[in-house]
């Protein structure tokens, strides 16, 4: 049950979060962080907890009364996983690591879907050789060769506990065009459902569970600034991909149930939040990048989320008329490279990047008119391409509440964890 605490969070960011509320002011907030962090020296990262709260009571919203399970690796600081999940319509982990999920069920989370196949041999050892931490960390396998090296790290007799992953990805002109993530090699329902047969046969192993992320729904913006063709391409893509899915999804969990008791269903992620939870077969959605609202989220028309996760760079330097430079800055997001995958410089507004050095590793210049009205020291904020990754680069995150820090927390990083 939420504390009163959480209750009340929960109540304030619905008024915040349904459609029509209020509009943004990022010169106001722009003022308030740069109040708020006033005594740090830069460079700094903070999370407006108005924007978080709304972000997830608008992710409960739009899953219709079904779970949402977070995505850590979206997230990436324990105090903030927790925030989360003491919010009503949240329940459970998304890991990303073996590692990192045996270190969130040992610091007290329960419930936790590692998401990843893992060849984590020590980590699978400690697993196996205590009762408690196996029941409360569920594993995907898709392979008999994992259940294999699962077996070959064996320390103990505890049962694993198992979750099918089935291949999403959309097969056009017979086959010889793939729209999706190369995930799993289980591709039907059959090749689930004989899979889960094998694992069931196996000694010191159940299937519990089945998810599919559908990252070519869930994670491509419909709506991409200035490229309308583009945008209407990808809706036609996601409305076959999302119709395909939802029958092959039914039929997969219909053969699994025949051999096994499923207890959840996962499916979607940020991006798809409505489209997953209407299947009947979905019992539960995954999402965390809709916490933060990083750049690469902002182009869906499904959904407005508020930035939430910033980082400021101080201003060091500045080398001539419409030209500021910050102190590093270079934090590029994973995925295929492309000027996407930067920060966006975002307050002050007008600022851009110089096209012949970009965001660079050390210092990074800064074009525009706003540069003439920042003096030495003032920060410039910026948005990361994506959500987690940004806590890979700071040990902690301000967190910010009106136009002040109300609390210092840390990151994966600043607890002395860097599991990928």
């Amino acid at each position: 049950m939420a504390t009163p605490e959480a209750a009340a969070r929960t109540a304030s960011a619905r008024q915040t979060a349904a459609p029509g509320r209020r509009a943004q002011d990022p010169a106001a907030d722009r003022a308030r962080y740069d109040r708020a962090t006033a005594h740090l020296d830069g460079p700094v990262a903070v999370v407006d907890l108005a924007a978080f709260d709304a972000n997830a009571a608008d992710l409960v919203r739009r899953a219709g009364g079904k779970p949402v399970r977070v995505a850590s690796k979206s997230v990436r600081c324990r105090a903030l996983l927790e925030r989360v999940l003491a919010v009503e319509g949240f329940a459970g982990v998304m890991g990303f690591t073996l590692a990192e999920s045996l270190w969130l069920a040992r610091t007290g989370l329960r419930d936790i879907l590692l998401a990843y196949p893992s060849s984590d041999r020590a980590g699978f050892a400690e697993l196996t050789a205590d009762p408690e931490l196996a029941a409360a960390v569920t594993v995907v396998l898709d392979d008999p060769d994992q259940l294999d090296l699962v077996d070959a790290a064996r320390a103990g007799s505890a049962e694993v506990r198992v979750c099918l992953e089935l291949d999403t990805a959309l097969h056009l002109l017979g086959g010889r065009v793939r729209v999706g993530a190369r995930r799993s090699p289980l591709r039907t329902p059959e090749d689930v459902a004989a899979f889960a047969e094998l694992v069931q046969r196996r000694r010191g192993f159940r299937v519990v569970g089945l998810m599919a992320y559908e990252g070519h729904v869930a994670g491509v913006g419909d709506a991409v600034p200035g490229r309308p063709v583009r945008s209407g391409l990808i809706r036609l893509m996601q409305a076959r991909a999302r119709t395909e899915l939802a029958e092959r999804r039914a039929a997969t969990v219909r053969l699994v149930r025949r051999v096994a008791e499923l207890e959840f269903v996962n499916g979607g992620g940020t991006g798809s939040v409505e489209s997953t939870v209407a299947e009947r077969a979905v019992t539960e959605v995954a999402a965390g990048s809709g916490l933060y609202q990083p750049r690469l989220f902002d182009n869906y028309r499904s959904f407005r989320g508020r930035p939430a996760a910033l980082f400021g760079q101080p201003v060091v330097r500045r080398p001539g008329v419409g030209v500021v430079t910050v102190l590093g800055g270079g934090y590029p997001a994973s995925g295929a490279a492309g000027p996407d995958r930067s920060p966006v410089p975002y307050l002050p507004a007008g600022l851009r990047y110089d096209p012949m050095e970009g965001a660079g590793e050390v210092q990074t210049p800064l074009l525009g008119a706003a540069a003439d009205d920042l003096l030495i020291g003032d920060r410039v904020w910026f948005r990361h391409a994506k959500a987690g990754e940004l806590c890979e680069r700071f040990p902690e995150l301000h967190l910010v509440e009106g136009d002040r820090v109300v609390r210092t927390v840390p990151t994966y990083r600043g607890e002395g964890h860097t599991f990928l």
